[in-house]
């Protein structure tokens, strides 16, 4: 995905290690960060912790918290009562993956985020936005596709004024897409983030420590394992 001559950058920061990658990279190419991040009563709201130390870190131009309740809507694990599926191993994760979308999917959760981001990314005549959606070690979500990332650009030139009035065209930009965990943690350890700063657990224990088992869990430790790297949050490998 080409990247614009302007330099202004929305991108969307969970507090994951993923999305705060991405922004690593996005401040590697020299934008000016304005990051997204969004209270919308997960259960793993922890991670918004991790969002504020990555900004802070970062030094990004501003970060942006937008308040939802999706408890409201519910039918996901993340936001409702449904129990967190934990796995034994990333073998059974990976077979389970190919079966069925799990019961962490939140319904439309990335067109939603990426709808504010494009509200704010044409306020702020910023026409990149980054996403840390992946491809690869993912869990199975529908909306972490490249057909659904391309699909949302062009929708996002066809719904904006200043799209439709030829001031600038968007992009939404995907740079970890094709990465395995793996490389993606070297490419942030690269660009020297600090992972101890990040989050990824879907079910954080009563201690505040990561459960370990979840599917978020299973893939940070499969990729800090196959990079040969310790994962300065959880100690392992």
């Amino acid at each position: 995905m080409n990247i614009s001559q302007n330099k202004k950058a929305l991108v969307l920061l969970s507090g994951g290690l993923d999305s705060s990658t991405v922004a690593a990279i996005a401040k590697a190419q020299g934008y000016e960060i304005y990051a997204l991040s969004f209270d919308y009563a997960q259960r793993h709201r922890r991670e918004l912790e991790s969002a504020k130390r990555v900004a802070e870190s970062l030094g990004v131009a501003r970060h942006l918290v937008i308040n939802f309740d999706l408890r409201n809507i519910g039918a996901s694990a993340l936001t409702s009562n449904i129990e967190v599926p934990k796995q034994g191993s990333t073998e059974d994760l990976m077979k389970q993956r190919e079966e069925v979308i799990p019961a962490t999917y939140v319904p439309a959760r990335n067109t939603i985020f990426l709808s504010f981001a494009l509200s704010w990314a044409e306020t702020l005549e910023a026409p990149d936005i980054f996403i840390g959606a992946n491809a690869v070690d993912y869990s199975g979500y529908p909306d972490c596709r490249p057909e659904y990332l391309r699909a949302f650009e062009q929708m996002a030139n066809l719904a904006t004024k200043i799209s439709v009035e030829g001031k600038l065209t968007f992009k939404i930009i995907a740079p970890l897409l094709s990465m395995t965990k793996a490389d993606i943690i070297r490419k942030g350890t690269e660009l020297g983030l600090d992972y101890s700063l990040t989050w990824s657990c879907y079910d954080p224990q009563p201690d505040g420590k990561p459960c370990g088992t979840c599917d978020s869990c299973l893939f940070r430790a499969k990729g800090f394992k196959e990079a040969g790297l310790k994962d300065p949050l959880l100690g392992t490998p």
